[in-house]
């Protein structure tokens, strides 16, 4: 039986109540079992899960030794993210500024400020769930470097040209890319994720079609996103 389980919580595919409680009592350190019951949707991302059983939805998960706190029915977990979450550290030089677009819970910028030595990190985020539990998770990991900014991305202004940019926003953020541009350094490098098929021809050309000098210096395949679809993400230098 496929399952995912984040912290304390195990999330299935099936709207099975027996099932549920057999997981509840066989995988250790289980206090609740959901049921997936749709995709993500709407601005704030929200998960579309139902209670099976258990006791709460609140839980702390910790991955590449970083602690997130979060409330799996109210915010999403992207499990097939945690290797692009790891390479994203090693890429970082010492010193960096780095803006995070769409920051959630502190998805990359809780590694990022754990594993490198960034200089600072500006963590924007429009869903104010999410944002507590970002600056909750700062706390967490007892992090110094991190400014979390409550609001929409387009409406940011940033006093200091960054190093790095992440837009890790899906299945699009091509309407943020003018605005992630406005943010970089010349030179510096924006981390443009988005939905495209065996190959990103159009994540490419909407790199092209705003910033006809930047170059693309890698193009990573992050997971499947359905039949013919998968998660990119293009490292372009500006």
């Amino acid at each position: 039986m496929h399952y995912q389980k984040i912290g304390q919580v195990i999330i299935i595919n099936k709207n099975d109540k027996k099932l549920a409680e057999r997981l509840l009592k066989k995988i250790p350190d289980t206090k609740t079992v959901m049921y997936k019951s749709g995709w993500i949707e709407g601005q704030f991302r929200q998960p579309k899960l139902k209670k099976l059983v258990g006791n709460g939805t609140e839980t702390i998960h910790k991955e590449h030794g970083c602690l997130f706190k979060l409330d799996v029915s109210k915010i999403m977990w992207s499990k097939g993210n945690h290797l692009e979450r790891l390479r994203i550290t090693k890429l970082v030089k010492p010193g960096e500024i780095i803006v995070d677009m769409f920051a959630g819970i502190g998805y990359f910028s809780v590694p990022l400020a754990v594993h490198t030595k960034a200089k600072r990190i500006y963590s924007i985020e429009i869903n104010p769930v999410a944002y507590g539990y970002l600056r909750e998770n700062i706390e967490l990991n007892k992090i110094k470097n991190i400014e979390p900014i409550l609001g929409d991305c387009l409406n940011v202004d940033i006093d200091e040209k960054a190093d790095r940019v992440l837009m890790g926003l899906l299945p699009s953020s091509k309407n943020y890319l003018l605005k992630a541009i406005d943010f970089v350094r010349s030179g510096g490098i924006i981390h443009y994720h988005g939905i495209d098929e065996e190959e990103p021809k159009s994540l490419e050309r909407d790199v092209k079609k705003v910033c006809e000098n930047c170059k693309i210096l890698q193009r990573v395949k992050i997971k499947s996103w359905g039949p013919r679809r998968y998660h990119w993400v293009l490292d372009v230098k500006v």
